[in-house]
């Protein structure tokens, strides 16, 4: 596989923006399919504390791609991440403004308000990672599929997550019989949903691994490699703490 592909993410990604969040296990990935896709338009539903959605910011502008970005979140919390102060969505908008202003927009607000902003088949990359119920996340899938663009990407969090009443792993288990998917394991897990149509003539070779594999062993490479990737990033930022804290010591 790394004969065809070299992903980016292996070669130069270092978040800029870390936070605590169960998307660390999926870093490398987001980075990844955003340099693959190159999204004239990316949304997040579900932002918190922005560890996603600041990946995909910062594929965009360190590979150059031409695109807008919106996180919509009320950023006031909920039954699964429990309410939260004003802090949270200061330091949001704060690293927002810094690295990202004018293609990055926070929009604060429900899911239901910000698809009034959208026209359908026009957003290439959406990441549904709102509240994690079965009904919510179903909603959530209803309400924005019209909103993609033919061929375009829809990312799942928490697909393995069975804790609470979290049901974003079964929706994920009937949306695989019905649609073109691919899944990742690791971590609270991570759907990547294709919807049909679109120029599949010059997709990017990551896009081809998620969905053209010819053999089962392909999705389990592919699925081996993410899983490394992340360890590797996380073991680069402890070693880096630890060179630091010798400096300073």
């Amino acid at each position: 596989m790394t004969s065809v592909y070299m992903p980016p993410s292996v070669r130069r990604f270092e978040p800029l923006h870390m936070v605590f969040s169960t998307w660390v296990d999926h870093l490398p990935f987001g980075y990844d399919i955003v340099a693959a896709l190159r999204p004239k338009l990316l949304v997040e539903l579900g932002t918190h504390k922005g560890l996603s959605y600041f990946t995909f910011c910062q594929s965009m502008k360190e590979n150059e791609i031409d695109g807008l970005c919106y996180a919509v979140d009320t950023f006031e919390g909920d039954a699964h991440t429990d309410k939260y102060d004003e802090s949270v969505f200061s330091a949001v908008n704060t690293h927002n403004r810094q690295h990202y202003h004018g293609f990055s927009y926070l929009m604060r607000m429900l899911f239901e308000e910000a698809l009034q902003h959208f026209s359908d088949d026009s957003i290439d990359l959406l990441h549904i990672d709102g509240f994690h119920t079965y009904e919510a996340v179903s909603q959530d899938f209803a309400n924005w599929y019209p909103k993609v663009k033919p061929g375009g990407i829809i990312l799942f969090h928490d697909v393995a997550a069975r804790v609470q009443d979290f049901g974003a792993w079964k929706f994920w288990d009937e949306t695989c019989a019905q649609h073109e998917t691919f899944t990742f394991g690791h971590g609270f897990g991570l759907g990547v949903l294709r919807k049909p149509g679109g120029n599949r003539s010059a997709d990017h070779p990551l896009l081809k691994l998620l969905f053209e594999g010819s053999r089962e062993d392909d999705g389990a490479a592919l699925r081996a490699f993410y899983v490394h990737a992340s360890k590797h990033l996380e073991n680069t930022r402890k070693l880096k703490r630890l060179t630091q804290q010798k400096a300073e010591g």
